[in-house]
């Protein structure tokens, strides 16, 4: 196959193959490479040139990027998990495989379509190929990002129980956000620790939230954590800090459209946080979420 490999360098920790070494390891399994890495500011133009596949090597901030740009677009994606949480991959069941493994499996592995998540409001339209929230994890990814001990840490398993550490702390002292919210047209208005509108089975640390989810049902699993369910999202959050992906044991629903009234809360789209940093927030405005069906293609292990 003919394989733009785009490649973040610095994703995950310090035990990661080199540009050199990934681009070995694909020539080796017979196909042609095109390596781009993804600190250049415009790496995006390699999306342009021919290719069959399009291979990721990184965390889910890079394979979530390039995801954005190759939506409706008929060329699968083939990520390589280099990150800290490779949610995305995890999902895919890559995180089970070896490298080695997942690049000598590209020709018999089969094309799993993956819908995307649309997001209107007052930032105008995002997508979103993880999820989008409001609450909990929202308020945390700022002050993650300014956590010296996380930015220190060397080893990609000692991040993520670091930062579900940070939200067990939180989570004790996390207001509820009161959402005026319509989901499917049923009402649902109330407080909320944590809104979580999932397109995948994990956000953030390997927030294990929607275990359900089905890629492609043209649908995202909206999960709902009141004061009244704190507990529980403690309970899980230590669960999966031990390594153990329980099953939640958080309510959780089914929808293909939601509205909710932005009041000037902090929301997040994956790893990203919004309003971020100095950025003047805008007039109030509506937040209209849907899904952008089979937007997406993935290449997955056969009979995974």
């Amino acid at each position: 196959m003919r394989v733009t490999l785009v490649h973040n360098a610095g994703a995950g920790d310090d035990n990661q193959p080199d540009g050199e070494a990934l681009q070995a390891l694909l020539r080796q399994a017979g196909h042609e490479v095109r390596y781009q890495p993804s600190d250049d500011d415009a790496w995006a133009a390699v999306l342009d040139e021919p290719a069959d596949a399009v291979a990721v090597a990184g965390g889910d901030g890079t394979v979530g990027r390039v995801a954005k740009k190759l939506i409706g677009r008929d060329i699968p994606m083939a990520p390589l998990p280099l990150g800290t949480a490779n949610n995305i991959s995890k999902t895919l069941r890559l995180t089970e495989l070896t490298l080695e493994e997942i690049v000598r499996g590209w020709d018999l592995s089969r094309r799993m379509t993956f819908d995307v998540g649309v997001a209107k409001g007052p930032w105008g339209s995002r997508y979103f190929v993880e999820a989008m929230g409001v609450g909990l994890f929202a308020c945390t990814i700022p002050v993650a990002d300014r956590n010296r001990t996380l930015a220190a840490l060397t080893d990609a398993d000692a991040k993520v129980t670091y930062a579900l550490r940070m939200l067990r702390q939180r989570l004790a002292d996390c207001a509820p956000q009161a959402l005026e919210l319509r989901i499917d047209g049923k009402d649902y208005s109330g407080d909320y620790v944590l809104f979580e509108a999932m397109n995948m089975e994990f956000v953030g640390p390997n927030l294990y939230l929607a275990p359900d989810v089905a890629p492609a049902d043209g649908m995202l699993d909206v999960v709902l954590v009141t004061a009244a369910e704190r507990d529980k999202l403690n309970k899980s959050l230590a669960t999966w800090q031990r390594g153990d992906l329980a099953h939640p044991d958080l309510p959780r629903l089914r929808a293909r459209e939601i509205t909710m009234n932005w009041s000037g809360f902090e929301v997040h789209f994956d790893d990203e946080p919004w309003p971020a940093g100095d950025e003047e927030p805008p007039a109030l405005a509506p937040i209209e979420l849907r899904v952008e069906h089979a937007a997406l293609s993935f290449l997955a292990p056969a009979g995974g």
